[in-house]
C-alpha cells in the first residue's frame, strides 16, 4: 500500500494528513523579498516574530493569521502560495508532482530528522530586526 501522499491528490488529504506534511524546518516563516524586475524571491534569515527559533514551530499556530496579517495560508486551493515555499517543502514538492525527501519525518518516523539532516533554520535565523535592515539579511542557504 502506498503512503497517503503518494496515493491521492493534495485536495483529498484530511486535515491531519495535510498538517503532517510540514517537516518543521521553519523556512516558510522566514521573511522573503521579491525582486520587482524579475520576480525572483529572496529569503532572509529574519523569522516571523511568532516563530520559536529553538523548536522551529509557531508559538501561536491557531491564531497566527490574526496576529500576523501577512502570514501565508498554505492550502491546495491556493496554489499561488506554493512558489513562495522553499524547494524542499513537502507541500511544494507534492504540488510539483515530486516525492518527499528521504529525510522527511513521514519517511524517517523521526520528528527531528529535518534538523538532524541540516534542513531546518534553528541556529541560523534571528527573530527581531529593524525592517530597514532586512535587505542586508538575504541568505543563500535556503533551498
Amino acid at each position: 500500500m502506498k503512503p497517503f501522499w503518494q496515493d491521492r491528490p493534495l485536495t483529498e488529504f484530511t486535515e491531519a494528513e495535510w498538517e503532517s506534511l510540514c517537516d518543521g524546518c521553519g523556512k516558510c516563516c522566514l521573511h522573503k523579498l521579491q525582486d520587482e524586475a524579475d520576480d525572483r524571491i529572496y529569503y532572509t534569515d529574519v523569522a516571523c516574530r511568532l516563530l520559536d527559533l529553538h523548536s522551529c514551530r509557531c508559538t501561536d499556530y491557531s491564531r497566527r493569521f490574526n496576529r500576523v496579517p501577512d502570514c501565508m495560508q498554505v492550502s491546495p486551493s491556493q496554489p499561488e502560495v506554493f512558489e513562495w515555499l522553499p524547494v524542499t517543502c513537502a507541500y511544494r514538492l507534492l504540488w510539483e508532482g515530486r516525492d518527499l525527501p528521504d529525510w522527511h519525518p513521514l519517511r524517517t518516523g523521526n520528528p527531528l530528522s529535518t534538523h538532524e539532516q541540516g534542513h531546518g533554520i534553528c541556529g541560523r535565523a534571528c527573530s527581531e530586526l529593524d525592517v530597514d535592515d532586512i535587505e542586508e539579511h538575504i541568505v543563500e542557504w535556503v533551498e
